[in-house]
């Protein structure tokens, strides 16, 4: 397992955002009304999103606004009735997760603040409790990733742990956060796997067995043995929250299908950033664009915009699969629009 004590530079993400599902992609390139994937009515007034930088306010179900981030100061009265992203880049299911680079707000602390702070503004909006209200909200959580990237593998927690056993504390940890959001009030969950961590340019460019074989294994397994957990987790936890229901999107193997090729979705570079993304030796940290540095002609032909993130073009294509896929394969049990219509 010494081989996992990599990632120097993937791990300072300086540039970390406090975005929302399927990073970067704007509701007017995709989904600008649900007529055009067949759905015309939908039971959801809003969504409340939880996550790492892997998780951006894009809008599939039509909504008039993108929904307001937990840290602006406006985001208060009836900016919450459309729901509050809490995504904050670096941070993790567990509350050490993403000390190294700075203040975030672990997934605890972002339910934390969902309680405390935005649900009374919500009630006072709708006029209504919580349990009345909530129902008719999507609860997308998208995180995991960062706590093996920027915990894990990062502190050399593998040299007295396991990565299974990780992993099952992880998920452990993860159920017990669903829990609370139910008690809360929350009915409609969408739970994102993990990319396939090994893959992005930085963590190759990081590990020289990454760079000899293609996507670092390590990473892709320890991916595996979460997104395993999850689907379990799901078919475990569902009888525990009545009335309610929770879909798995597999964003890991929507994005790998990509990696293993491109072609067949329009790309042309998958392994290369779009941006400038300079190396240790060189003053970066592997993931975040050179400031003022140069980008790549067509960002539509690239899977990977700088060290970590995938294009706006592949989060489209994320998108759609988690929105309309039929396969249980990419979305489970079923799909976003179904979500939405119970």
């Amino acid at each position: 397992m010494a081989a996992l004590n990599l990632l120097p530079s993937m791990l300072f993400i300086s540039s970390c955002f406090n975005l929302f599902m399927f990073s970067c992609f704007h509701p007017d390139k995709i989904f600008s009304n649900a007529e055009k994937l067949g759905d015309s009515s939908t039971n959801i007034r809003g969504m409340f999103v939880f996550g790492s930088s892997l998780v951006d306010n894009g809008d599939q179900l039509n909504f008039p606004a993108f929904i307001p981030v937990f840290t602006d100061p406006s985001t208060k009265g009836n900016r919450t009735v459309l729901g509050v992203n809490f995504a904050s880049g670096g941070s993790g299911i567990l509350d050490e997760t993403g000390s190294i680079v700075g203040e975030v707000m672990s997934l605890n602390e972002q339910i934390k603040k969902f309680e405390e702070v935005t649900l009374p503004e919500l009630e006072s909006q709708l006029e209504s409790s919580s349990t009345d209200s909530l129902s008719k909200y999507l609860f997308v959580v998208g995180s995991g990733g960062n706590d093996y990237t920027l915990n894990y593998f990062f502190t050399k927690s593998q040299a007295n742990l396991s990565v299974q056993a990780f992993t099952a504390n992880l998920t452990t940890t993860l159920s017990t956060q669903l829990k609370k959001l139910y008690t809360l009030g929350a009915r409609k969950f969408v739970v994102m796997s993990l990319y396939p961590l090994g893959c992005s340019p930085g963590s190759i460019g990081a590990s020289a067995q990454a760079q000899k074989k293609g996507c670092n294994q390590y990473l892709n397994q320890a991916a595996h043995f979460f997104n395993t957990n999850l689907r379990s987790l799901v078919n475990d936890i569902r009888p525990q929250m009545p009335g309610s229901n929770l879909v798995v999107v597999n964003a890991y193997k929507i994005v790998r299908d990509i990696i293993k090729n491109p072609a067949s979705k329009g790309f042309t570079d998958a392994t290369q950033p779009c941006c400038r993304v300079p190396s240790l030796e060189e003053g970066g940290n592997g993931i975040s664009c050179k400031r003022g540095g140069s980008t790549c002609e067509d960002r539509s032909k690239h899977v990977y915009f700088d060290g970590l993130h995938p294009t706006e073009a592949v989060n489209v294509v994320l998108a759609t699969k988690a929105f309309a896929s039929n396969s249980t394969n990419e979305v489970f049990p079923f799909n976003i629009r179904e979500l939405a219509q119970i």
